[in-house]
């Protein structure tokens, strides 16, 4: 056996282990009490204009881009750490449920806005998804799936109207193109760039539906200068609607339904 196969040989062992302790890190993050299995609810404001919010206490309403919370005592909640009477304006919460201004026990109750809708999401620790969950599908590592990609902008940010999986459209920002070689065949994704310069990708491919969940997603790092990232099917992964079933996940943009069988990464959950 040649240098060069040993070092191969050395480098997709490293990188195993690697896709192991991330699938770990996955299962345990979707599966910890406040994480997507969770999310019992997501409740828009507009949908309630009587304030009462499916078993949620207290009593929301929508006062421009804020969500005005009245409740007194024997409803039970706390607001910043605090046993809450009376009323608050509260703004979209920006971090993980976890640090959400609302909580009744163990729930919590997290503000969102989409497209100046305003929501609230409940998310219980004792959801009949997170008791139910049994791990996820998932493809072990294989080389063959992680290949160069080269990021090209669209010099200007584009959005798309997509279905989403509660059955409404929203808007999709896109930033760029992402092309790659997959099994001989050039391939793209239309991706989005967030904040940190990383890129999300939501796709379809042969699988999805039939031996893969219906769509998933990809989170490429960074390009660098040039352009350059890697795609890494490894780690497709469930979009949180999987999970739950009250998350608003887009599907795919046009274009992004690939011709290619993606039999890697997340799959589906296990039954």
């Amino acid at each position: 056996m040649t240098t060069e196969h040993v070092a191969a040989e050395h480098l997709t062992a490293d990188a195993s282990e690697e896709w192991k302790h991330w699938h770990e890190h996955r299962t345990e993050t979707v599966s910890a009490p406040h994480g997507p299995l969770a999310l019992s609810g997501t409740h828009w404001i507009e949908d309630y204009p009587e304030g009462l919010l499916p078993d949620m206490p207290g009593r929301w309403s929508a006062d421009g881009d804020a969500v005005v919370l009245t409740a007194d005592a024997a409803d039970g909640l706390l607001v910043d750490g605090e046993p809450f009477a009376g009323e608050v304006r509260l703004g979209a919460d920006p971090g993980p449920a976890t640090t959400a201004r609302v909580a009744h026990g163990e729930r919590r109750f997290v503000v969102l806005v989409r497209e100046e809708a305003l929501g609230v999401r409940d998310f219980d620790p004792a959801s009949p998804a997170r008791q139910a969950f049994r791990g996820i599908e998932a493809t072990p590592y294989d080389p063959r799936w992680s290949v160069p990609g080269r990021f090209t902008p669209y010099g200007e940010d584009r959005t798309v109207r997509v279905a989403n999986a509660d059955g409404r459209e929203r808007g999709l920002g896109l930033g760029g193109e992402l092309a790659f070689t997959l099994g001989g065949q050039e391939l793209t994704l239309q991706v989005t760039v967030q904040g940190d310069g990383s890129l999300w990708a939501v796709f379809g491919d042969v699988t999805s539906g039939n031996g893969s969940y219906r769509f998933r997603f990809l989170r490429p790092a960074a390009p660098d200068t040039e352009g350059r990232t890697t795609v890494d099917f490894n780690r497709a992964l469930l979009p949180p609607c999987a999970f739950a079933d009250h998350f608003i996940c887009p599907f795919p943009p046009p274009g992004n339904t690939l011709s290619a069988a993606i039999a890697a990464g997340e799959r589906n959950l296990l039954r």
